[in-house]
């Protein structure tokens, strides 16, 4: 029983000297490795993760770096929790709120750091970064702008428009033949009807100096119910409140109809009627076109486009402008930055929109790659 004790207690401390050994042979292949020469990699944010070879993080992904001879792997710092002082609504940047939220449409808000309470206004991206994501520019300044509005209208079919001339002829003829009436009743109810006829007429879509026109003549206008030999025709043209800012008297119109394929009839607007129509939120433009071989006959339907000259006005390119419904953004080019800047606009003519408000002549703004640059501004909390 004794020799067994005894050999057990010499097969332990063979077995615990046998592991030392191997301990130390491991320990100093180590050493042996770490001064050899052999590379070591190291991931700048998981400084705990190395390797023999290049490769990736498996944590985050990234490159794995060389280790420098005699650096010490552990006293990379890890990278700082950055502090957030606020978190922002990223459509509407006067919103904010001092915890996580989401605004109407469940967009998360974007946080907003410490640093970056101090930085300049907008984003900053590398030049290589706008190659990439395809960034062009233009200079906003001031063009020849002019609008074409397209819309559709009517040869005139309006007896009633007819007999209130006829009404307001024969005013006419009474007040003058009433004039120098011995009974003061007499005068002031020529007067008074035709002042009532000339009411009338402004409100069915006449412009002053046609009742002008009209008084001089001493006729009604028979081209308005029946084609008439007078080689003109009455159009009337519908267009919508959006638009109705650009339209007035003498501007020149053109129009067809689908009866005369190629064929056109150039004319001017006449009056505009004074009251818009609720349900279409639109008003009836009359104009006045040539028609020598009255081809244009009442109720047909034609199509219109009236030429509006704007002038020289400050413009931006329509690519740069971004519509969000509630706002218009541009992004402007500010030294290595882009700022996004709110504008005042006016009507769109052509590939240009009028400024009225928030850019400046010779300022350059992003006309391509706005809509990455705006994502990349919501990211940064920057907008």
């Amino acid at each position: 029983m004794r020799n067994k004790i005894f050999l057990a207690l010499i097969l332990v401390l063979f077995l615990g000297s046998s592991g030392m050994i191997g301990l130390s042979l491991v320990f100093a292949q180590e050493k042996a490795g770490q001064h050899s020469g052999k590379a070591v990699y190291f991931c700048p944010m998981h400084p705990q993760i190395t390797s023999d070879r290049k490769g990736s993080c498996p944590i985050c992904g990234m490159d794995l770096v060389k280790k420098e001879e005699g650096a010490d792997v552990a006293a990379v710092p890890e990278k700082k929790e950055r502090k957030i002082l606020f978190y922002r609504n990223p459509m509407n940047p006067a919103v904010t709120s001092p915890a996580p939220a989401k605004d109407s449409m469940g967009m998360e808000y974007v946080p907003v750091y410490e640093e970056e309470k101090g930085a300049p206004a907008g984003v900053s991206i590398n030049s290589g970064k706008q190659q990439l994501i395809g960034v062009k520019k233009d200079i906003v300044m001031k063009r020849s702008l002019s609008v074409v509005i397209s819309t559709v209208g009517k040869v005139a079919y309006d007896p009633d428009l007819y007999v209130a001339q006829e009404e307001y002829v024969q005013a006419v003829k009474t007040a003058a033949a009433t004039e120098h009436s011995a009974l003061a009743s007499i005068r002031e109810q020529s007067e008074g009807l035709l002042a009532s006829s000339e009411r009338k007429l402004l409100l069915l879509g006449m412009s002053k100096p046609e009742v002008e026109a009209l008084k001089k003549s001493g006729s009604a206008q028979d081209s308005l119910y029946f084609p008439g030999n007078s080689g003109k025709a009455w159009i009337y043209i519908t267009v919508y409140e959006y638009e109705l800012g650009l339209v007035r008297e003498g501007l020149d119109v053109v129009v067809d109809a689908v009866a005369f394929p190629g064929e056109v009839f150039k004319g001017k607007v006449a009056g505009l009627t004074p009251v818009l129509n609720a349900e279409s939120r639109s008003v009836r433009v009359r104009a006045f076109v040539d028609d020598k071989d009255g081809k244009l006959k009442p109720e047909m339907f034609v199509n219109a486009k009236i030429s509006v000259d704007l002038g020289t006005k400050l413009s931006v390119p329509e690519e740069a402008v971004m519509d969000s419904g509630t706002r218009k953004i541009v992004y402007v080019v500010s030294r290595d930055r882009f700022e996004a800047r709110e504008v005042t606009l006016g009507p769109k003519a052509g590939e240009y929109y009028e400024v009225l408000g928030g850019l400046k002549e010779g300022e350059e703004v992003v006309t391509s790659g706005n809509f990455l640059i705006d994502a990349e501004s919501k990211l940064k909390g920057s907008l």
